[in-house]
């Protein structure tokens, strides 16, 4: 496989030097660009201390990023499998599945999940995270932290993606009923006098959105997000270790930070270049659609229910009473309640405390020996500043409903507000 001009060098070397003068010069020499033994050192030690556990190409990066050391992956593979270093995850082979193509453009389809993981390591609770992600582009739209996976944490990454982009087309997630009514299970009283099942809060969202929403019948099928998970799992638990992290709030604000360099390493550009983003549908603001909504009746004496909490309505323009007016009970992410009649908001404040709830306070007061609350402070929501809500805005709203008959007005109750 030589050229002929090759064949006469070695055949004169041969003849000068003997067959040492096939072996080629540089054998034995060390290479100009190899690195110092204290620099292959230092990579290996910073392997197996600072950054353990972390795979070899986001390893690459963090050292170029806080240590100054330049060194491709490839090179850093070798040089930590040399060292006797295995690599810290190991792949399956994985099985035969045929490969669906991305959405042409930007905003047509977003997938969603949620993740519980020991994110924080030992220094913080087991939290979830959920977050969306765009199927053209792989861009992470918006993500967050949470205790579990609730209504209210995909509302929250719903109502971020509204704003930084808009509305999407449709979304992509898995069975669970936290996204549409199980089939198998019974109709209530009120399906069946509709003739249809009551949409779940996310379906009832998506329907006002015009986001269409699809089902997923395996974790493959969502393989986009599911894919995220593994890279999050091992290059933000590094991160958030080297970052000290060790509560959700941190770990919120520091996600606020890592997306847009996660983005700008993984996302790829779109077939389609022009964006599908929709615009609000008539103007709504957000933060009425996405919400808790519960349907109440206004009861004789002019007040809804609101589990435990009793709201006093004005009454109508007229002066006239809205007893047995069917209104909407907004839970918003912030924690607060808000009365809609289908055109505005209502000014609803607290009603006073009925006779069960004075003799309830009575009976504390004699047996601890204190004053008892009035009734506003006995019924006003905490403030965004109280220590209650040192988490996220939205995040300690926690809304269990039942349904069951309330004397005439017939409305939900039991919806206990944490």
């Amino acid at each position: 496989g030589l050229s002929e001009r090759s064949i006469r060098r070695l055949r004169v070397r041969m003849e000068r030097e003997g067959p040492v003068g096939l072996v080629h010069g540089n054998r034995g020499r060390t290479p100009s660009n190899r690195r110092s033994e204290g620099t292959r050192a230092r990579i290996s030690e910073l392997a197996e201390t600072t950054y353990a556990g972390v795979n070899d190409s986001h390893l690459a990066e963090l050292l170029a990023e806080r240590e100054g050391i330049a060194i491709s992956r490839a090179a850093l593979r070798r040089l930590l499998r040399g060292a006797g270093r295995a690599a810290p995850r190991r792949r399956r082979p994985p099985r035969h599945r045929s490969r669906r193509d991305r959405m042409a453009r930007e905003g047509l389809l977003l997938q969603t999940d949620g993740s519980r993981h020991d994110w924080l390591g030992d220094r913080g609770p087991t939290l979830t995270l959920i977050g969306l992600i765009d199927d053209a582009t792989g861009r992470v739209t918006a993500a967050t932290f949470r205790e579990q996976e609730d209504t209210a944490g995909y509302l929250t990454v719903l109502a971020a993606t509204l704003r930084r982009h808009g509305v999407p087309g449709a979304i992509y997630h898995d069975r669970a009923g936290i996204f549409e009514p199980a089939l198998r299970q019974p109709l209530t009283l009120e399906e069946q006098l509709i003739d249809t099942r009551v949409p779940t809060q996310l379906g009832r969202a998506f329907a006002e959105l015009g986001i269409g929403s699809v089902s997923a019948h395996s974790p493959q099928a969502k393989g986009r997000v599911e894919r995220l998970w593994g890279t999050l799992q091992d290059r933000l638990v590094a991160e958030l270790r080297l970052a000290g992290i060790e509560d959700r709030d941190a770990a919120n604000a520091f996600l606020a930070r890592y997306l847009p360099r996660h983005n700008r390493r993984f996302t790829v550009p779109a077939a389609d270049p022009e964006p599908a983003w929709r615009r609000m549908p008539g103007g709504t603001p957000i933060e009425r659609v996405c919400c808790s909504k519960y349907r109440r009746t206004v009861s004789r004496d002019g007040t809804v229910r609101a589990g435990a909490m009793i709201l006093q309505v004005p009454a109508k323009p007229n002066g006239r009473s809205r007893a047995g007016q069917r209104l909407e009970l907004h839970v918003r992410l912030d924690g607060r309640l808000v009365v809609w009649d289908g055109e505005r908001e209502l000014l609803s404040t607290p009603a006073p405390l009925e006779a069960v709830q004075l003799r309830a306070l009575h009976h504390a007061r004699v047996e601890t020996g204190t004053k008892p609350p009035s009734a506003a402070s006995a019924t006003t929501l905490p403030s965004p500043a109280h220590p209650w809500r040192r988490v996220a805005p939205g995040t300690k709203l926690a809304m269990t409903i039942k349904a069951e008959r309330e004397g005439q007005s017939g409305s939900l109750s039991s919806c206990l507000l944490y």
